[in-house]
């Protein structure tokens, strides 16, 4: 049987290449890349995000609605083979009179395009709203009402607001920039025509535009469920005055910083049976108050 050879070691000359050499120095000092510069990563590019060159109005009232008080459209989708009422008709000849292209399209292509929305078979395609300046609105104080949203974010409550703010004669309607909803098809649809009486201005703070209203002269209501008024103790002469009222959101009602730029806080009694009233309908009491003082 073969003897196994016995290894023979390096005899310690190895030891040194076993022994540690410390840290990696950095890419900048090691001898294979002098002269070299290092190379950077290329930095990844902002993407632009497009902003929607149009909005849609659905449903055949507030098409109709939009036509008649000649909303500016450049197109009218119609569904094929919906049901065509006298709506419908009227929309085609506001269409055709005022050289609006009238576009006929599949049912599911509409349902994709306006977000499976209520459209009952009509679509307006109409450019992006126009916000009024508030500059504008402060400078027509006559008899003036302004009607502020803070932090409103529910476009119905929007639309309904700008509907009654129609109705009883308010000058403007103010919105901010963030926290809040800006004019899109759901507003156009609940205002239901009104958006073109009724002027919307959106600004980037909500305080400082109410204080620059008092500079001009406005007097600030605020509606809060712990006013220190009743609304019908409302006195007549302050309601002929300019007035701003402030309506808050729907679940927190009106900001702190906000709340502490109102003149007064006026609440509207109801029965223990309700806790609140949405947003709309208590700026639509409060407006037809104030529309009765004037009145008397």
């Amino acid at each position: 049987m073969p003897v196994k050879k016995r290894s023979i070691g390096s005899g310690g000359k190895r030891r040194r290449a076993l022994e540690p050499k410390g840290p990696t120095p950095p890419a900048s000092k090691r001898r294979e890349n002098k002269g070299k510069t290092a190379a950077r990563s290329p930095r990844p590019k902002k993407v632009v995000t497009q902003r929607k060159s149009y909005d849609l109005i659905i449903g055949r009232n507030p098409v109709l609605e939009a036509l008649k008080n000649k909303v500016p459209a450049f197109s009218l989708r119609i569904a094929n083979g919906i049901d065509i009422d006298e709506r419908v008709q009227e929309a085609i000849k506001f269409a055709n009179d005022n050289d609006i292209s009238i576009v006929q399209v599949d049912r599911r292509d509409l349902d994709r395009i306006t977000d499976h929305g209520p459209h009952q078979g009509l679509a307006l395609g109409v450019k992006p709203y126009e916000y009024r300046s508030i500059d504008k609105i402060l400078a027509n104080k006559q008899n003036a009402i302004v009607v502020i949203l803070d932090q409103v974010t529910d476009p119905r409550n929007l639309g309904a607001i700008v509907r009654s703010s129609a109705a009883f004669g308010v000058s403007a309607v103010v919105v901010g920039e963030r926290r809040s909803v800006g004019v899109n098809a759901a507003v156009w649809k609940a205002a239901a025509g009104a958006l073109a009486h009724v002027p919307v201005s959106q600004v980037v703070n909500i305080s400082r535009t109410i204080t620059d209203l008092k500079k001009a002269g406005y007097f600030v209501l605020g509606l809060s469920a712990e006013g220190s008024s009743q609304l019908p103790e409302l006195d007549q002469e302050l309601s002929k005055k300019p007035l701003a009222v402030v309506v808050g959101s729907e679940g927190k009602g009106i900001s702190r910083l906000v709340g502490e730029n109102c003149d007064i806080h006026i609440s509207i009694p109801i029965t223990s049976k309700a806790e609140s009233l949405n947003a709309s309908v208590a700026a639509s009491i409060v407006l037809y108050q104030i529309a009765v003082n004037r009145a008397n």
